[in-house]
């Protein structure tokens, strides 16, 4: 497939595109871990965005979409969604490169990834901090020189027993989680649209208030 059809560029009122990242490993033996749930929700923009994911020269593929629905509903902003072709521990060159193409700013990138240290099923959502041992975060935040970009943590809960994290990740999830993986998925994405069209303060009280 070609690469995509246009490129951003800023104007002086113009708030820019929005780039939405999803974190995972190339080639169908990963699809399915849990390491690759941040491709499978920029999967899920996609769809809801009536589009697929193509290639893309920054080592990515990706596609244009509007995000959610504006106040009075008008389709939302406008924005590139992606999952980097590289392995998981690589992403910030993608990243790196997808930005400058399409003129994103630090402030309007927004990663979804798996996270360990939070419950399987749950959704959180912060800007800069720590990477918590996660690779894909640590290869971004490297690539760019800051941490102060946007990311829905997906939860994928705490290996059982003394399994070893790096194996838990790498193993696809298990046959009670992917009945609740299409919720998970679903959620998370409404996540990414909710912190694009109302901000991250409002997102964060709606996704982590008890339900």
């Amino acid at each position: 497939m070609g690469d995509l059809a246009f490129r951003h560029t800023r104007s002086v009122n113009d708030d820019g595109t929005w780039l939405v990242v999803g974190l995972g490993n190339p080639g169908p033996k990963y699809a399915g871990n849990r390491h690759n749930v941040g491709a499978m929700v920029v999967d899920e923009l996609a769809s809801r965005g009536s589009t697929k994911l193509t290639t893309h020269k920054a080592r990515a593929v990706a596609a244009t979409v509007r995000i959610g629905m504006a106040p009075g509903g008008a389709p939302g902003p406008a924005a590139v969604v992606a999952v980097p072709s590289s392995y998981m521990n690589e992403s910030g060159g993608p990243v790196k490169a997808l930005m400058s193409f399409f003129s994103v700013e630090a402030d309007r990138l927004l990663v979804v990834h798996d996270e360990l240290d939070i419950p399987a099923g749950d959704v959180r959502l912060k800007k800069g901090g720590g990477e918590g041992g996660h690779n894909g975060l640590r290869s971004i935040s490297s690539a760019l020189g800051t941490k102060d970009y946007l990311r829905v943590r997906v939860g994928i809960g705490r290996p059982p027993g003394r399994m070893d994290a790096a194996d838990f990740v790498l193993r696809d999830f298990g046959t009670t989680e992917r009945k609740e993986l299409p919720f998970l998925i679903g959620d998370a994405a409404d996540a990414v649209e909710m912190v694009v069209t109302q901000g991250l303060v409002l997102a964060q009280q709606k996704f982590h208030s008890p339900a």
